[in-house]
């Protein structure tokens, strides 16, 4: 059963009226700054709207109740996270190397793979059995598509599954031990971790847009 705060007193859920300050987006991205700062306990209708510095009852035009404005954070992490792993993978690559390259922008580039928000919903799951099957399920999506990058460029099946898996939570352990690792660093060691998970030496022409892309992130 829902909370009390978390019930719509039979309001209208459609378009908001003229005099109210804060847009559905609003919402959605002061709950998902209060995730991933506080955890999903504190993503509480009343709390969010003093931070808005809006009324209670101004929610209930954009969503029926609390479930609701949670189901659209999950959908935010699927569309941020597990789709930017997913394109990066499935971009077109003339080889491994390009191909590994293309996954490895979702670690810099947090408009693709968002890690403080991943790690929220990793909490999330562990109070929640419906969150853990959805988490479970994106990893499942998120090593398939790197294995299928594998697959595509000749790896056999299960090498190709291991490797992507390899890859996959080696990332996910590295932001789970906060290494802190400058972006300086890492450019340092590109071409080292391309060899390890490929097994093979970049090229200049294999890397070279790689490292002008990530000097571009950083200037911008």
């Amino acid at each position: 059963m829902a909370a009390a705060e978390d019930r719509a007193p039979g309001s209208d859920t459609g378009a908001a009226p003229a005099h109210t300050k804060a847009t559905r987006g609003d919402w959605i991205a002061s709950a998902l700054d209060t995730l991933i700062s506080h955890g999903v306990d504190s993503v509480k209708v009343l709390t969010l709207a003093d931070r808005l510095g809006v009324s209670r009852s101004s929610f209930y035009w954009y969503f029926k109740n609390r479930e609701e404005l949670l189901d659209a954070l999950l959908a935010h992490w699927q569309d941020t996270n597990t789709r930017g792993i997913v394109a990066q993978a499935e971009a077109r690559s003339g080889s491994i190397v390009e191909g590994v390259a293309n996954v490895f922008r979702c670690w810099i580039d947090e408009r693709l793979f968002d890690p403080r928000l991943d790690f929220a919903v990793r909490d999330w799951a562990r109070r929640s059995d419906r969150v853990r099957d959805e988490l479970h399920r994106a990893d499942d999506v998120r090593v398939a598509a790197i294995a299928g990058l594998y697959r595509r460029h000749g790896w056999e099946e299960v090498e190709a599954f291991v490797r992507a898996r390899v890859l996959y939570f080696m990332q996910i352990g590295y932001y789970a031990l906060d290494l802190g690792e400058s972006l300086a660093r890492r450019k340092e060691l590109t071409a080292h971790y391309l060899k390890s998970f490929t097994g093979q030496d970049p090229t200049a022409a294999e890397l070279d847009p790689f490292m002008a892309w990530i000097g571009e992130m950083a200037r911008g």
